[in-house]
């Protein structure tokens, strides 16, 4: 037994000793970290009890999140059990598995410790040295919750981006076939497809479109792309794969600091970044098929099988169990049954989104084809094909009554011209197309439980 662990038990048997009109000694945050680090790395079960009295003698309400996550990485029955049996004295609660108690944490108000972002360093370093950058001396630099912040399982870009990846023209990409899905973007004048089936396996793609660069990230486990645009401000952020996860959706990180990023918002969270005022602009992104997309943009490029990574590319081959049930794999806060979990809405990113959040189900649009509607001060119009793959204008006002077989009709019976980036009156009036992607009905609602939805 350690020196440490010798003075830890002087101190507990002196704590359990105190009549209650005494003040126990307390244990620093050094020594709480110290602890909890022996508990995962140790291995003795006679220093667990130790280390477990000690904590039950000074228990504060902030050991409960580093206790949990001790629980996701230990392996031995004994120590779950005792770790269970002081969480559930401590907590008056019953819960005995690690996405149990989280999911517990996640309903109240945990105290969190300045030691705990130390504490996941120390741990999640020993997965990926470069892990304890995101969380080591990283105390109040955050803006979400640190508990929230879940490993997914990968490395740090283990899931490898395609950076300026190889591109082929319609006629060389004769391994799609007219249903596949795609995520196409017609940005700066350039159009550019990116098939599920490669995507998929590296969510997320770093790529020119003329002079802008762009950062398309695909958070698989909550079915969308997003297209940022890696300039703000006249600094260029190079991102990538962080690993870790906010309510089952991906952060991503800027290899310059290593702050962490949400992929909804665009928005770094954890690290200097998170008050810095950033946030990354969005460009529209459409879910379509391939030869839906091809006949629209029959200039397109399209990304290619030699990604330099060796893969099953084949449609519908990753993730597949994943996406052929409703079941998440990793747990979320919040639940609402409007729909199923990973039915799929569409988003609309106009100014005002966060204070009138709104979501239209990828199945409404389907069967209606054209939906008009109002967020903050933003009038928009949305048009879908069959496949449901839709695109977003601003109105500015003008009212429309139909939109059938390609056919775009205004309250006074006049038909615009319907194109990818604009719509065109019949007085040469042109309504530009607005940023918008697809997600997953839970990943929505769980960055915003009070959204509107359209179903």
């Amino acid at each position: 037994m350690t020196r440490l662990l010798y003075s830890i038990l002087f101190l507990t048997l002196v704590t359990l000793s105190c009549n209650a009109n005494t003040v126990a000694p307390s244990l620093s945050d050094d020594e709480v970290l110290s602890l909890m680090k022996t508990l995962i790395y140790n291995g003795n079960p006679e220093d667990d009890e130790v280390i477990l009295a000690a904590l039950d003698a000074e228990w504060e309400m902030g050991m409960v999140a580093p206790m949990v996550e001790i629980m996701r990485f230990s392996t031995d029955r004994r120590q779950l059990r005792a770790i269970n049996e002081l969480l559930q004295k401590k907590t008056g609660e019953s819960h005995t598995e690690f996405f149990q108690w989280m999911r517990w944490l996640w309903e109240v108000q945990p105290t969190m410790e300045p030691y705990y972002y130390d504490f996941k360093a120390q741990i999640y370093k020993n997965i990926d040295p470069k892990f304890q950058k995101y969380f080591e001396d990283r105390a109040g630099q955050i803006n979400i919750r640190l508990e929230e912040i879940v490993w997914g399982g990968v490395l740090q870009d283990g899931i490898p981006p395609l950076r300026q990846p190889r591109l082929l023209e319609v006629s060389q990409a004769d391994y799609l076939a007219d249903t596949d899905v795609v995520f196409g973007g017609y940005i700066n004048g350039v159009a550019k497809a990116y098939p599920k089936r490669i995507l998929a396996w590296h969510e997320m793609f770093v790529d020119d479109f003329g002079d802008k660069t762009i950062c398309g990230v695909y958070c698989t486990l909550c079915g969308t792309v997003i297209a940022y645009d890696t300039e703000h401000k006249g600094t260029n952020y190079n991102l990538g794969t962080s690993g870790f996860l906010y309510r089952s959706n991906k952060l991503m990180y800027d290899q310059k600091t290593q702050s962490l990023w949400n992929t909804i918002e665009g928005k770094p969270v954890l690290g200097p970044l998170y008050d810095q005022d950033i946030e990354l602009d969005v460009l529209p992104i459409v879910t379509t098929t391939w030869g839906e997309w091809k006949k629209t943009h029959p200039n397109t490029q399209v990304l290619s099988l030699d990604t330099g990574h060796q893969r099953d590319y084949g449609e519908g081959v990753a993730y597949q169990n994943y996406f052929g049930t409703d079941e998440l794999m990793f747990p979320v806060p919040k639940a609402n049954d409007d729909l199923f979990n990973k039915d799929e809405v569409l988003i609309i990113r106009t100014e005002g989104y966060r204070k009138d959040p709104l979501a239209i189900a990828i199945k409404y649009l389907k069967r209606k084809k054209f939906y008009a509607d109002k967020i903050g001060d933003t009038n928009f119009i949305v048009l879908a094909d069959k496949t449901g793959a839709s695109r977003v204008y601003g109105s500015l006002g003008h009212k429309f009554k139909s939109y059938k077989k390609g056919k775009l009709i205004d309250k006074n019976n006049q038909q615009w011209e319907v194109m990818p980036t604009k719509l065109i009156g019949p007085n040469s009036e042109v309504l530009s197309i607005l940023p918008s992607h697809n997600t997953f009905w839970f990943a929505w609602y769980n960055t915003y439980p009070n959204t509107k939805l359209i179903k």
